[in-house]
C-alpha cells in the first residue's frame, strides 16, 4: 500500500495536477468568503467560516471526481493495472493507497484555509469572538465528507476506462448521496412518514450535524459506513476484472 502511495502523491506532485486542484480550491472559497458582496465576511456583522463550510461541499462535488477520474482509469488505458497485478500487492493494498494519497491532497487544499480561520478570528470585537468548536467540528465535518467524495470517485474510475465518464459518474453519485436524500425525504408522499429517516441516509444531515460541533458517534460512523462501503464495492469491481 505504502508503494503506491508514494506513487499516487509523487504523480501528483511532479505534474501540476495538486498545484491546480489547492489553488481552484482557494480561489473559489476566497472569492466566496471576501470578494463577493453576497456572502462575503466583510458584509457580515459577526465573525463566521460559514461561508467556507457552505460551499466547501459544492467545490468538493466538481473537485474530487476530477481528482480521482485518473486514478483506475488511466491505469486502464494505459494497460498498468494488469502490471500492478503482477506485483507482490493485493487489490486492497491499491485501492488503500489511491484512496490516502487522493484524500491527503484534499487536505494539503483544506489546510490553507486556516488562514481565513486566523483573519476571521483577528476581525472579531473583541478578537477571538467566534465559536471556535463550531468551526473545528466543521472542519472535521469537510474531511469525512471528503474521504467519503474520494471514495465514490475510487469506485466511478474503477468502472470505467474514460475518464470523463469517470468524473461525471462519481458527481453523480456524490451528488445522489449527499444531497439527492435530502430532496427526496421532502417529497409529498415521504412527508409525515419516512421523511426523517429519508434525509438521515444522506451526507447532508451527517455533515450539518457534524459542522454544529457537537460530534456524535452516530455521525462519525455513518461517514466510516458510506467509505467502506464504495471500497468494497471498489474492490469488487476490481476483482471482477480478474474474473
Amino acid at each position: 500500500m505504502y508503494s503506491i502511495f508514494l506513487k499516487e502523491i509523487n504523480s501528483y506532485f511532479s505534474s501540476l495536477i495538486a498545484y491546480i486542484v489547492i489553488a481552484v480550491f482557494l480561489v473559489s472559497t476566497g472569492l466566496f468568503i471576501w470578494v463577493f458582496s453576497d456572502t462575503s465576511i466583510l458584509e457580515y456583522n459577526f465573525a463566521t467560516l460559514e461561508q467556507l463550510f457552505s460551499i466547501g461541499p459544492l467545490v468538493f462535488l466538481f473537485l474530487i471526481p476530477a481528482l480521482t477520474m485518473r486514478s483506475f482509469s488511466e491505469e486502464k488505458q494505459r494497460g498498468t493495472i494488469e502490471f500492478l497485478h503482477t506485483k507482490p500487492l493485493t487489490d486492497s493494498d491499491i485501492i488503500m493507497g489511491k484512496f490516502f494519497a487522493n484524500f491527503l491532497l484534499v487536505l494539503f487544499a483544506l489546510l490553507p484555509t486556516l488562514i481565513y480561520y486566523y483573519s476571521v478570528y483577528q476581525l472579531g470585537a473583541p478578537v477571538g469572538n467566534l465559536d471556535s468548536g463550531e468551526i473545528i467540528g466543521s472542519y472535521i465535518g469537510l474531511c469525512f465528507l471528503a474521504g467519503a467524495f474520494v471514495a465514490i470517485g475510487l469506485l466511478a474510475s474503477a468502472l470505467t476506462e474514460n475518464q470523463i465518464v469517470a468524473f461525471i459518474l462519481a458527481a453523480f453519485l456524490s451528488f445522489l448521496v449527499h444531497w439527492g436524500f435530502a430532496y427526496i425525504s421532502v417529497a409529498p408522499v415521504f412527508y409525515g412518514g419516512f421523511d426523517d429517516l429519508i434525509d438521515k441516509l444522506g451526507m447532508q444531515y451527517h455533515y450539518v450535524s457534524i459542522s454544529k460541533g457537537a460530534l456524535d458517534s452516530r455521525d462519525v460512523i455513518y461517514f466510516l459506513g458510506v467509505i467502506t462501503i464504495f471500497l468494497a464495492a471498489t474492490h469488487t469491481v476490481l476483482d471482477k476484472r480478474k474474473w
